[in-house]
């Protein structure tokens, strides 16, 4: 940020389909089948991008939803549906979920910079570890590894794709028509890389992005996360539900990205926000209720069930959670959900029947219900209080959710200065605010 430049905003659209609350697709005004519609994500990418948008997002996972009978269960691959929204939108930065648990390095990045090569330098990739043990059973394993063993999988993951992006230097293609010479073989760089989970000889067989690397996110929040955020992530997604939660957790990713002697400013920390919008509070109110009866309570508890990695027969939903919950021992799978929504429960005195409702928007995302002011200064209250860089908005429903934001939240936020009118960069870095890095082969 230039000197005497106020702080700005950074906004991440996070798309899920229909929306983000589990009903969305029975809206009246829904598409149902919004998840296979390509013209439904262009739509939304071009919503967000008219927007200024700092980017979009897709999660991801390769497994079924659930069983498909009360939420759509399936997804388009990713970085196939980002690469088909670069050639319809020339801006906004593309970010797909992609698991280091389940793909091999040199396969990863090679996708993930051509992504890069064909949007002009728009791509991130918000690196998971993968949880479920539904997704281990489709690459033919029992269980998915231990939660330690996938971060230093990933760790060295890591390590292996950015050398693999770094394997072109700049000066690697000359073109030299005259002389019959393409490229300067001194110049693209083996690896002979062998470690613990990976042997790549290397290079790549792309040329180094256009961003040195695409950006690199991160969403875990779990004591493993957390230190491999501080160690790689330029961006970090989060999930809380109180401003003081949300500030802490700020406060001690900056603090180990310091540790680990990095900048704390180059991460990028964005809560998730699901805002219910209405004109006044009692429209937003009645917003947020027709969405909960919409919801059907078998689905909420499954979910509930698989986060806890136990059946949903040992809740009752007019009761709390079961001590057997309480009291169970480290998840192996989603260990910062599993214990926010301990946290929720517990602080709210609430039964299981309402701990669904809640998760029911944002699966433990932050829920507001309020008027187009109301939002903003909630916003603006956790940015400038120290508990967020920006925010990935996640609409309860899609197109809507996301136009209400943009035509009745944005401008208010941008009569405070907070977020910008126009771009100023074309690459995704560029809106992030963060430099191409330093080429590690290059002298």
């Amino acid at each position: 940020m230039s000197a005497g430049r106020r702080r700005q905003l950074h906004l991440n659209a996070f798309l899920m389909e229909a929306g983000h609350h589990e009903a969305a697709w029975r809206l009246p005004h829904s598409n149902p089948r919004a998840d296979f519609d390509l013209r439904h994500w262009i739509e939304l990418a071009r919503l967000a991008e008219s927007a200024k948008f700092d980017s979009l997002f897709l999660a991801d996972g390769p497994a079924l939803i659930g069983t498909g009978e009360f939420r759509p269960p399936g997804q388009l691959e990713p970085l196939t549906l980002l690469t088909a929204l670069s050639q319809a939108t020339s801006r906004i930065g593309l970010i797909a979920t992609v698991s280091s648990t389940y793909n091999e390095p040199y396969n990863l990045a090679r996708r993930l910079a051509s992504v890069d090569h064909v949007s002009g330098g728009r791509a991130g990739w918000n690196i998971v570890t993968s949880a479920g043990a539904d997704e281990a059973a489709n690459f033919g394993l029992d269980d998915r590894p231990g939660h330690a063993r996938r971060y230093a999988r990933a760790d060295e993951f890591l390590k292996v794709a950015k050398a693999l992006w770094d394997s072109w230097e700049a000066e690697a293609v000359v073109a030299d028509k005259a002389a019959g010479r393409y490229a300067d073989p001194a110049r693209l760089h083996r690896l002979g890389h062998e470690g613990t989970y990976f042997k790549v000889a290397g290079p790549l067989n792309v040329e180094r992005p256009p961003q040195g690397h695409p950006l690199l996110v991160q969403a875990g929040s779990s004591e493993d996360g957390k230190d491999f955020a501080a160690r790689h992530a330029e961006a970090v997604f989060t999930a809380h539900t109180t401003y003081e939660r949300a500030a802490a957790f700020y406060a001690d990713i900056k603090a180990r990205t310091r540790a680990a002697g990095r900048d704390p400013d180059g991460v990028i920390v964005l809560p998730g926000i699901v805002p219910y919008i209405g004109s006044t509070e009692e429209e937003a109110r009645a917003l947020a209720r027709q969405f909960d009866e919409l919801r059907i309570p078998e689905y909420g508890l499954r979910q509930l069930a698989a986060v806890f990695e136990t059946e949903p027969s040992v809740f009752e939903l007019d009761r709390p959670l079961p001590q057997s919950i309480l009291a169970r021992p480290k998840l192996e799978g989603s260990q910062s959900r599993s214990d926010l929504i301990i946290d929720l429960a517990a602080r709210e005195r609430l039964t299981v029947r309402e701990i669904i409702s809640r998760l029911g928007g944002g699966r433990g995302h932050f829920e507001f219900v309020g008027t187009p002011e109301q939002v903003a200064d909630t916003i603006i209250a956790w940015f400038e209080g120290g508990a967020a860089d920006g925010f990935n908005i996640m609409a309860p429903a899609l197109p809507s959710g996301l136009a209400a934001f943009v035509e009745q939240v944005l401008p208010i936020l941008r009569g405070k200065g907070l977020f910008r009118e126009e771009y100023e960069g074309t690459t995704l870095r560029e809106h992030y605010g963060l430099p191409v890095p330093a080429n590690q082969f290059h002298v």
